[in-house]
């Protein structure tokens, strides 16, 4: 050990013994018995010349001998870079799906339920403000890059309906393309938002007249997420958590995607929602003082974005006439958790389709927590999300 340490001759000598042993292992079908065993022998004493600590003049003997005898027998690749490329390729994208398997997962959040905590896809339909003038190329890469923040503009070359929005389809890995058929003619978005008629206001039957911007939208990016997937293994869900799930066997929820939601409840406690807009959990009242809540019960006034805390159907009706919280139709209406459930929910409590609504989520569907924000970089990014 010391050796390899002090001496670049050593070093080589070992990580060719090895190259050549890897190469024996993967050619062992190809090479006679009698070309194996020249090969070890020659490796055993190149080992023994190290291992004695020989001079450096008779290490390199050894390396030299040692080549010559695999350069005889070893039978040589084809394009051995491209191979040696491929190889390190593989073995890389191999790591990194163990690592996002096992450790921490890459997601992002789609919607805005977690506002203002998290933020979703958000978008603004810039034709309602003529006198914005679209940034250009660089600013917009770089206010992309750095903020999430993208534009789209597509001018009408002559009068026509849309006739039809084309699925994203990928032309290369992660560039993706989408058609529009206006009239006669077609027009390409690349790198396209999700729910492209959604976040652009376009929709089938529109007519536009030559020159009229048929999309002319600024979206913006959820903010994506380091999901750590280990310390669940090693304990439960703790209240307050900001948790990452599985959508597969809940009602009402598209399957197989992947949710993101405050867990608020355990298995067998006694949930109510006040009309204070307060959590109560087996009676006691959740607030700004519960770890985990200091934010969602916090209220915050003055015309910002604001937390409201958690609404049943009673203030729901009064605040948005929405069917939110069928489960807790009031501030009196108790249930409780089933033995292998949690409850979720968003904390946009207006906009969050959550346990009020579909119930307790599966124990085995939560894989994580969130554990970091890597993009963009807004004052979310990082460890700072509660």
């Amino acid at each position: 050990m010391i050796q390899w340490f002090l001496s670049r001759t050593v070093r080589r000598a070992v990580e060719l013994r090895q190259h050549v042993k890897r190469l024996v292992n993967e050619q062992r079908d190809l090479l006679t018995a009698d070309a194996v065993e020249r090969i070890t022998n020659e490796g055993a004493a190149l080992q023994a010349a190290i291992a004695s600590r020989c001079s450096k003049t008779d290490i390199e003997d050894a390396i030299t001998k040692f080549i010559q005898v695999a350069d005889r027998w070893l039978k040589p690749y084809p394009n051995p870079g491209f191979r040696d490329n491929v190889k390190e390729f593989f073995v890389a994208a191999t790591v990194i799906l163990a690592f996002t398997t096992f450790f921490l997962q890459l997601t992002k959040i789609p919607t805005g339920s977690m506002q203002p905590t998290l933020f979703g896809i958000t978008e603004t339909d810039l034709r309602s403000e003529p006198d914005f003038q679209m940034p250009g190329f660089l600013t917009r890469v770089a206010r992309y890059w750095m903020w999430g923040v993208s534009y789209y503009r597509v001018t009408a070359k002559e009068d026509g309906v849309v006739k039809e929005v084309f699925p994203p389809r990928f032309i290369l890995p992660f560039i993706k393309r989408q058609e529009i058929k206006v009239g006669n003619q077609s027009y390409a978005i690349w790198l396209p938002p999700d729910d492209l008629r959604k976040r652009t206001g376009l929709r089938e039957g529109q007519s536009f007249r030559a020159g009229e911007d048929i999309i002319r939208a600024r979206v913006v990016s959820g903010d994506h997420l380091l999901v750590d997937r280990l310390t669940y293994n090693f304990r439960r869900p703790q209240r307050g958590e900001i948790i990452v799930f599985k959508t597969k066997g809940i009602p009402g929820l598209a399957q197989d995607q992947l949710y993101i939601k405050r867990m608020v409840a355990l298995p067998g406690e006694k949930v109510r929602i006040g009309n204070d807009q307060h959590l109560r959990i087996d009676g006691i009242r959740l607030d700004a003082a519960t770890p985990r809540f200091e934010n969602v019960y916090s209220f915050a006034e003055h015309g910002e974005w604001r937390y409201i805390g958690h609404v049943n159907q009673a203030i729901a009706n009064r605040l948005t006439q929405s069917l939110l919280a069928p489960l807790y139709p009031d501030e009196t209406h108790e249930r409780t958790v089933e033995s292998d459930r949690y409850l979720a929910m968003g904390d946009n409590t207006l906009n969050s389709l959550d346990s009020r609504y579909w119930d307790g989520l599966p124990e085995q569907n939560v894989i994580g927590k969130c554990w970091f924000v890597y993009w963009p970089f807004t004052d979310r990014f990082g460890w700072g999300t509660r």
